[in-house]
């Protein structure tokens, strides 16, 4: 029973292991989960500690796997999670995976390369394919029009075309330049050329009617082909450079007709070649992948436990005399048992049953860690009370009371039967199905959130049902189940004079009207409110007051419980101390303002009927005139409850202002008197003790001043002994 209101009993162990048998025993111990280890060697740098080197290798394994994961998801393949929580490895399995993945890595990366040359390739080989069928274009056009093209330059000048060779008036030909450039491109391309040029060119283009994926990047985009005509190597020169700064992609294209027809079927030959290639590549690096995601997700438990286990050794110390590593651990003091069987467990697996691992309890003043003993059920709520603070060692752990009092909190809140039964029907779903849905969304923040919660979430459910009959809110509308108890008495002629009416609780007339009559019918609605405060017009400010009121006293006695929980330390720990300083004016001063707030919410409640209820005093007004110790008369809401009010509110605030600096002065002064308690107890304790050695080195002077005699004492006495030796 202990175990749940507060956290294990820790105690320090020192284990002895043998080099040979510390992985096999680090193993079974990360298995149980229920050990934290000291480091050793703080003050050694990372990279000097012993097993550095298998920690490298394991993080250039999971860059590896990492790079394999990367290439799975790129290809959009599932990737399966293993059946059973893998055991770690053993060390000389370490090299078999990293050959394994040296393999799949050298292997992709190779796959990755020469698809990349051989798309690369076949984009190139596109592009030249549209570039030479669209030049062809165009000089078919210039055929046709016989002449088009030396209009546009020099009306008086022939030109080369399609095969068909004329002389120039100055005995030159035109020369031209073939390529294409990504469309968005093509504006500023044609202007720089015109400016650059001075209009000595002459530019042709069309637009490749499907996307190209560029060379250079990868990305799938608008080309146009482009042709320009010009005269001269300087012209050249500049449409070459400009054609760079703008990053066309230039081909060759024969000017002979029957060159170029050769060389589009060629291209074509070689895209039907490079098409299977590229298929046969594809499915071989999918074979690879799906092989490879069968596996990954065990591999990667694998690595990230043996990194771990080498993690952890790297802790220990290294004992060179006994031959064994050194390592100091908390552990819970009621699963030693299970520790020992997993040192003797690892020790056999290793083959060095031979000699066995040692566990010793230490004795230290250290503060232990704080452990809890959880479940399923238990894990969301500890984890809200973690998110407030971690409850030091042996201290009152909150989360049993937190498992009913957050879910009844938050249905005070919500207060929908309707709602409640949704988010019921969610949550017993989650918990029915736990086991199918524990790994299937992992990977989406909301629904782990979801999940994880799913136990706090049924709670919520089933108490937003009960205070939603409560509240008698059903998705927000009334249910009349057991027969309201109120009726309607008036006569048609009174309910036409206007839009409402007052149903009065008690027969008694307060209008001086006399067609009031008994309303009520004296027996409280079974359960909760009664629905007939859905058609009226104050049921806001009806419902609002009472569930202010609500809320106020089940705050209160939350905060009342908690402080009564600190005794509970104060008890456990025994800090007498702390329950007259801290506990006593904590519930004083909580009792002199707060539970006297919730007697008189009660005292309201039980000694105002209908007929005196509209003079009643209000209970804001009256806590601010207490604070502020005056007591109006007027108005009715500031009239006093009852006969010594006064009297007795005003003891009850000087009480209150009495335990401020009691509860703010009281531990510091006794902190301060008990350090200067110690530092005489520890003075006097030291000249105690520098006497005593004074003394101690008077005795032993003594003692040596008797073995150790004048010269000539001791002469006397051999001679008396060598007299005394002749006689005998």
């Amino acid at each position: 029973m202990s175990t749940i209101f507060r956290s294990e009993e820790m105690t320090l162990c020192q284990l002895f292991l043998q080099p040979d048998a510390a992985y096999s025993c680090i193993s079974e111990l990360g298995e149980l989960g229920i050990v934290q280890f000291r480091d050793l060697n703080p003050n050694v740098n990372a990279f000097q500690r012993k097993y550095v080197n298998e920690v490298r290798r394991c993080e250039e394994m999971e860059r590896k796997l990492r790079f394999l994961e990367t290439e799975i998801k790129k290809d959009e393949l599932p990737i399966y999670d293993p059946e059973d929580n893998p055991d770690a490895p053993k060390p000389r399995e370490m090299i078999d995976l990293e050959a394994t993945f040296e393999k799949l890595d050298h292997e992709l990366k190779e796959i990755n390369t020469n698809a990349d040359a051989l798309l690369r390739n076949f984009n190139e080989l596109t592009e030249l394919k549209h570039n030479l069928t669209m030049t062809q274009g165009f000089f078919d056009d210039a055929i046709s029009r016989p002449g088009g093209v030396m209009e546009d330059i020099n009306g008086d000048r022939d030109i080369e075309l399609g095969g068909q060779t004329t002389t120039t008036t100055s005995g030159m030909k035109l020369g031209f330049i073939t390529g294409v450039v990504p469309r968005e491109r093509m504006v500023a391309f044609e202007r720089m050329l015109w400016r650059v040029c001075r209009g000595n060119v002459f530019l042709r283009q069309a637009e490749i009617p499907e996307l190209i994926e560029d060379p250079l990047t990868g990305e799938k985009i608008h080309k146009t082909v482009f042709v320009i005509f010009f005269q001269g190597e300087q012209l050249k020169n500049r449409v070459q450079k400009i054609c760079e700064g703008f990053r066309a992609n230039i081909y060759p294209c024969p000017e002979n007709p029957h060159e170029r027809r050769e060389l589009a079927m060629g291209v074509m030959t070689r895209l039907e070649d490079l098409t299977v290639v590229l298929s046969q590549t594809q499915d071989h690096r999918q074979r690879v992948l799906a092989a490879t995601s069968r596996n990954l997700r065990t591999w990667q438990i694998k690595v990230k436990k043996i990194k771990a286990i080498y993690h952890t050794m790297n802790m220990f110390n290294n004992d060179v005399a006994r031959k064994c590593l050194i390592a100091e651990c908390w552990a819970p003091v009621s699963e030693l048992d299970r520790i020992q069987l997993a040192l003797r467990k690892g020790s056999e697996a290793s083959g060095g049953g031979t000699v066995s691992s040692v566990l010793n309890r230490m004795v230290t003043r250290e503060q232990p860690p704080t452990h809890h003993k959880l479940n399923r059920f238990t894990q969301g709520f500890q984890n809200i009370v973690d998110a407030y603070g971690v409850a030091t060692y042996r201290e009152i752990n909150p989360m049993p009371f937190v498992v009913i009092t957050f879910p009844f909190l938050f249905a005070v809140m919500f207060g929908d039967a309707g709602h409640g039964i949704l988010v019921s029907v969610f949550a017993l779903w989650m918990v029915l199905k736990e086991r199918s849905l524990k790994d299937k969304w992992k990977n989406q923040e909301v629904w782990t959130i979801f999940f994880g919660g799913r136990y706090i979430i049924l709670l919520m459910g089933l108490f937003s049902i009960y205070t939603g009959l409560v509240y008698n809110d059903i998705f927000s509308r009334s249910m009349n189940i057991f027969g309201s108890s109120w009726r309607v008495r008036f006569d048609d002629k009174t309910l036409n004079k206007g839009d409402a009416v007052t149903l009065e609780p008690t027969p008694y007339l307060y209008n001086g009207t006399r067609t009031y009559q008994q309303m009520y019918s004296g027996t409280p609605y079974p359960i909760g409110l009664d629905p007939v405060w859905q058609l009226a017009e104050n049921k806001i400010t009806f419902t609002n007051s009472i569930k202010m009121k609500f809320a106020i006293i089940i705050g209160i006695l939350q905060m009342g419980f908690g402080v009564f929980l600190s005794l509970w330390n104060h008890l456990h720990f025994n800090h007498r101390h702390a329950i007259y300083l801290e506990f006593l004016p904590q519930i004083i001063f909580l009792a002199c303002i707060f539970f006297y707030l919730i007697i008189l919410i009660f005292y309201k409640w039980t000694h105002y009927a209908g007929e005196t209820a509209t003079g009643a005093p209000s209970l804001l007004i009256h806590l601010i005139n207490m604070i502020l110790m005056t007591y109006p008369n007027e108005p009715e809401s500031s009239r006093q409850f009852y006969t010594g009010q006064k009297a007795l509110q005003t003891i009850l605030i000087l009480i209150a202002v009495a335990c401020i600096p009691w509860l703010l002065l009281g531990k510091p002064i006794y902190r301060i008197m008990m350090n200067k308690r110690r530092a005489n107890y520890s003075s006097v304790t030291h000249a105690n003790a520098s006497s005593e050695s004074e003394t101690e080195e008077q005795h032993d002077q003594q003692q040596q001043s008797e073995f150790h005699e004048p010269p000539q004492k001791v002469k006397k006495q051999c001679q008396t002994l060598f007299f005394n030796e002749k006689l005998i």
